[in-house]
């Protein structure tokens, strides 16, 4: 299957010179978006994975039905003040724009695998930053697991030592 049909391309979206990747239409297709996952679920399959985190919002929508695949838990990061319980925060730089993510300081127990999973691997901010959290907390990343990634935009040079799994590449 070709999972790029089912992506739509959105020139100059949220601003002048970014081609957004919008996954709704893979979501919106139930045949396509269950293969996805089990795609996914198999570049992972080798891996030891004691839980899924993913972040908000793209990354709860890959992270929680690959975590259910493979009979994981899995940890939502969000941004900043929508977990409920403490937590920790990280700031980071968009491609563009500025954001904070948070996780609950109890989410990730010392020791544990953590897979992180997004939708789109670009310049590896929100990724590096989700890394930083496990770290803080204990876990031991073992990979992160994306349906695109922006190949031009260079996000793995800011996962170094860690194992990038993606389904599709993009150059823009």
């Amino acid at each position: 299957m070709d999972f790029k049909d089912s992506i739509r391309v959105i020139p100059d979206f949220p601003q002048p010179g970014i081609s957004f990747k919008d996954i709704t239409t893979l979501l919106q297709n139930g045949p396509a978006y269950k293969k996805a996952i089990d795609e996914m679920k198999e570049l992972v399959s080798s891996l030891k994975i004691d839980v899924i985190a993913g972040p908000e919002a793209r990354g709860f929508v890959i992270g929680a039905p690959l975590a259910y695949a493979l009979g994981v838990g899995f940890v939502p990061i969000r941004k900043s003040g929508k977990l409920p319980y403490e937590t920790i925060e990280v700031g980071y730089d968009l491609e563009y724009g500025k954001d904070t993510l948070a996780m609950h300081t109890d989410a990730i127990k010392k020791g544990q695998n953590v897979l992180i999973a997004d939708d789109l691997l670009a310049t590896g901010g929100t990724i590096s930053t989700s890394v930083n959290l496990v770290n803080q907390l204990g876990g031991n990343v073992v990979g992160a697991a994306f349906l695109i990634e922006l190949t031009a935009l260079n996000g793995r040079a800011k996962l170094p030592g860690i194992e990038v799994f993606t389904m599709l590449t993009y150059e823009d």
